[in-house]
């Protein structure tokens, strides 16, 4: 069983416009609306993948029910410390010109009691599973050390997985980690420089292991992804696939990686499932996740070569 852990949940709506104008009034074509929050991502993948996943981490009172409803219609059961306040719902137009105009919202604030609460539930209940999964971003009033702080409440033995960048990242890494999964511009950002060349991605990389990670899983995105545990690499390229959207598509990645490595599966398998679900959850508009069906069709087709 997995746990996953999420931090800061959102309303993801994508709307569809004729036209955008500023100070007009604007017509909807269509709207889709994603219960969404990268972690509550991973959980749904896992549990598309036939594996148990358990989901907690902070909800509001004000519309938080409708993740409720999407994690029993997807069969994840989820335990959330609860607080005043709504969800931060995320707007994305698009118009006639495939011009995309983002307004994010951001958390209502997490009191230090909630997240007494919330680190006081994953001591309890952590123990009971094979991996946990923390991932995304923090809600106001929240510092980076709070990543720290969750992965002291789990026990040894319990495999710990990370997926975000930056100072949480850092503060993650000092506890020891079995697996990273950062794409390229968040590898950049975290720490700040472009990296270009074959040599300066695995460099990275391998400033990460040096700081506590056991694998780094690094998404490339349509290109694919490459895996490391400092002694052996691999690439796996992405098959050619209809892009309808990449929302979730990093956390469909980190739900099979981590399936693969609970499974105890060899480094070039982790890489694989990871790289067939990401790609299998691009296929579908109107989810945040993936099938099965599609996922095993892309397994099947993708190959790996050990780089160094």
């Amino acid at each position: 069983m997995i746990l996953t852990v999420c931090l800061s949940p959102c309303i993801d709506v994508n709307i569809e416009v004729d036209s955008l104008g500023v100070g007009k009034s604007n017509t909807i074509i269509s709207k889709r609306i994603f219960f969404t929050g990268k972690a509550i991502n991973v959980a749904i993948g896992i549990a598309r993948l036939g594996a148990d996943a358990f989901s907690t981490g902070f909800m509001y009172d004000g519309n938080g029910h409708q993740f409720e409803i999407e994690l029993h219609r997807e069969g994840v059961p989820y335990k959330f410390v609860w607080n005043e306040g709504r969800v931060r719902e995320n707007y994305k137009f698009i118009d006639q010109r495939s011009m995309l105009t983002e307004v994010n919202d951001i958390s209502a604030e997490i009191t230090k009691e909630k997240q007494q609460e919330l680190l006081k539930l994953i001591s309890q209940i952590s123990p009971s599973y094979e991996a946990v999964v923390i991932s995304g971003g923090l809600a106001k009033g929240m510092s980076a050390e709070f990543y720290g702080d969750i992965l002291k409440a789990i026990p040894n033995g319990v495999k710990k997985v990370v997926d975000t960048e930056g100072e949480r990242l850092f503060c993650s890494l000092k506890y020891g980690l079995d697996l990273v999964k950062p794409n390229l511009d968040e590898l950049e950002r975290t720490l700040k420089r472009k990296i270009k060349s074959k040599t300066e991605i695995f460099d990275a990389c391998k400033e990460l292991i040096a700081m506590g990670a056991k694998r780094v899983l690094l998404s490339l995105g349509k290109k694919g992804a490459i895996i490391t545990d400092g002694h052996f690499s691999y690439y796996s390229k992405s098959v050619n696939v209809a892009m309808n959207s990449t929302l979730g598509a990093g956390d469909a990645m980190v739900a099979a990686a981590t399936y693969a490595m609970v499974k105890n599966c060899p480094l070039q398998d982790i890489l694989k499932y990871g790289v067939a679900a990401g790609t299998a959850s691009v296929t579908s508009p109107n989810s945040i996740s993936f099938s099965k069906t599609k996922f095993n069709e892309i397994l099947s087709a993708l190959s790996v070569k050990e780089i160094s």
